[in-house]
């Protein structure tokens, strides 16, 4: 398993719109940047930096910048839009990457079917996959649903262990029902704690190590179901009154995550 960064590890970095953007905000070049002087081996590129925006001579850019750092690269969008998804696939294959991350942006799961229906014929002749994140709008029964009737191995699920708390799944359902068609895990560590007047819970994120989430359980259920995807680390800090001090707790996560999660022996580099 690799582990790597996203443009998620750093969302406030990048920039959240309705919030302000940060002084100088993180790019994708400085994503790989960053990959490389922490030993780390690949960069997911997710919607917050839409590369179907990019002009074609900046994304050659990025795969050499990438290639001279010996860091992978790999592809992420949002929606099911058969129009998107094979723009993605065309900017998968310039890029390296064996996937592209998407999510289902609508409730309406027929919808999605038929669309990544319609795109799946021009990623399997690829040999690309779509990696369909839990998101929150569907239960992981319903995703599961999903994978068995589309039944195309170039479909499978980026899974990520917090999201689908708004779905009502904990971390230990979703591992359970989705690692059997796991293509890429995100790995978000969390905390619950109950609101001072204790009428009521809030979810927050934590660095990776510092939540509730069993990061060495999740790995060996994994590892065990023979497993073996790439791991990119998202964050999730609160915003702390300025944009500027909530970067400096995101970095903070960041560096005390990656400590962490380059001690464990799947992540140990060799």
């Amino acid at each position: 398993m690799k582990l790597g960064i996203g443009s998620y590890t750093f969302a406030w970095s990048i920039g959240v719109p309705a919030y302000g953007m940060p002084s100088v905000p993180v790019t994708a070049f400085d994503l790989i940047r960053i990959a490389a002087e922490h030993d780390l081996s690949l960069v997911q590129i997710a919607d917050n930096i839409p590369l179907h925006r990019w002009p074609e001579n900046e994304r050659r850019r990025l795969k050499r910048e990438a290639d001279s750092a010996g860091v992978a690269l790999e592809v992420g969008t949002r929606g099911t839009d058969p129009a998107l998804l094979l723009e993605y696939l065309a900017i998968a294959r310039e890029l390296g990457s064996p996937f592209v991350r998407t999510l289902a942006a609508t409730t309406d799961l027929a919808l999605v079917r038929e669309q990544l229906s319609a795109a799946l014929p021009a990623y399997e002749s690829a040999g690309i996959a779509i990696a369909l994140e839990n998101h929150g709008l569907h239960t992981t029964k319903q995703l599961v649903r999903l994978f068995e009737d589309v039944g195309s191995p170039s479909l499978g699920c980026c899974l990520d262990t917090v999201n689908s708390f708004s779905a009502l799944d904990a971390p230990d359902r979703v591992i359970a029902d989705l690692t059997p068609y796991v293509m890429n895990l995100h790995i978000k560590d969390f905390d619950i704690t109950r609101i001072d007047h204790q009428m009521g819970f809030v979810v927050l994120g934590a660095p990776a190590g510092y939540g509730k989430l069993d990061i060495p359980r999740l790995l060996t259920t994994i590892r065990e179901q023979g497993k073996r995807p790439n791991a990119i680390l998202e964050l999730w800090p609160p915003y702390q009154g300025s944009v500027e001090d909530t970067v400096a707790l995101e970095w903070e996560w960041f560096r005390q995550s990656v400590v962490y999660l380059q001690s464990l022996p799947e992540f140990q580099r060799t």
